[in-house]
């Protein structure tokens, strides 16, 4: 060490271990501080995401109900899954021209394959995680309507029903979706941005709409003028998720309005609400072209309020989709006609859906999960 004694080491050393030690106000005040700060806010967020995907791994792996974990990780997921579909809508309208060719035909193509793909990853976690398989029953794909517009009218029974109606219609039968919607979704940012891209229509209910805005069954109408080839307009005629009160305060609106007969054919369907014809109507008169494809599913009927859902998670259902095609000549002509004509439909949907009603055997098991 140059001769250096051993007083003069332990005193360089010393001077090194001081140089290395506290830094001076202004790095701690400007460096320091902030970094913790940043450090903390980037890691809740990560601890937070690791907790969701902990949350997840044990619910898919463990038996049995976990409802708190498999809630956890749903929320975070479609959390997620709304910021990456807003992030990905952003792109598109910067490389639209900021938003010069939103409108445009491509891009429109290039926002029904984000709701394809967003939807089909929603519904593969859902699998996993709530257990839903969904069976589209005796669909022959290929053969629905070529060429032609489709009008499909379902029912309206259960959470996320329409989720899986427009993921089947883009990702199974190649179309695309316009759709008639309550205007409350638009709470949600990605469904916000999303279907205000795309041929939709946000109708408010009759107390809150605005003097001059259209209704329902005129939304409908102007969504099925411009149909093209290989556009699908879903329409839910029920207005609403089937509950029982829904389904009484409708029959009695029937009967104050001097249908008497339809009101005691409603009656005599217990599974579904009597439907509103106006809509379909407009639909089949702006696009005479179009096959009406009527749609029944089974499987979400017991979901009606967030006590059902907490109450059945995890959910364990098996949804099934069945649907009929009516082709343009097959349909009468006259308003009273083709009401009537709904509610035979309507008629044909509460008998299959009777018969595909859970087995006895099932019910005892989701009881007896329900006290597990």
């Amino acid at each position: 060490m140059s001769g250096a004694t051993p007083e003069e080491v332990r005193e360089r050393r010393q001077r090194r271990r001081i140089s290395w030690g506290l830094p001076p106000v202004w790095v701690r005040r400007l460096l320091i501080a902030p970094a913790i700060v940043l450090l903390a806010f980037a890691w809740m967020p990560t601890a937070l995401w690791l907790g969701i995907i902990v949350a997840g791994a044990v619910a898919w792996a463990l038996p049995g109900r976990v409802r708190i974990l498999r809630i956890i990780f749903m929320m975070g997921l479609y959390l997620m899954w709304d910021a990456v579909a807003l992030v990905w809508m952003f792109a598109l309208w910067i490389v639209s021209g900021f938003g010069w060719k939103i409108r445009s035909e491509r891009f429109e193509y290039e926002h029904y394959v984000l709701a394809g793909a967003m939807l089909k990853s929603l519904f593969r976690w859902s699998r996993r995680i709530l257990r839903l398989e969904i069976v589209l029953e005796d669909a022959n794909v290929d053969e629905i309507a070529k060429g032609r517009p489709l009008i499909v009218v379902s029912r309206h029974a259960g959470p996320a029903d329409s989720f899986i109606i427009v993921k089947s219609l883009i990702n199974d039968f190649e179309r695309e979706p316009a759709i008639v919607l309550k205007d409350t979704l638009q709470w949600d940012p990605a469904i916000d941005v999303l279907l205000n891209r795309l041929p939709t229509r946000f109708v408010s209910s009759r107390r809150k709409r605005k003097p001059g805005a259209p209704g329902g069954a005129a939304s409908v109408g102007e969504l099925a003028a411009g149909l093209e080839a290989n556009d699908a307009l879903l329409i839910f005629p029920e207005g609403g998720n089937a509950t029982p009160k829904r389904r009484e305060r409708r029959i009695a609106q029937l009967r104050a309005g001097g249908h008497e007969e339809l009101a005691a054919r409603a009656e005599a369907m217990p599974h579904v609400m009597p439907p509103h014809a106006g809509g379909v109507l407009s639909a089949m008169d702006k696009s005479p072209e179009a096959a009406v494809v009527v749609l029944a599913h089974t499987g979400l009927e017991r979901l009606s309020t967030v006590r059902d859902i907490w109450r059945e998670l995890p959910v364990d259902k098996r949804i099934v989709i069945k649907g009929w095609v009516s082709e343009p000549d097959e349909i009468p002509e006259g308003r009273a006609a083709r009401e009537a004509w709904l509610y035979d439909w309507w008629a044909r949907v509460d008998t299959w859906i009777d018969a595909h009603q859970p087995p006895a055997e099932d019910a005892d098991a989701v009881e007896a999960a329900k006290k597990a």
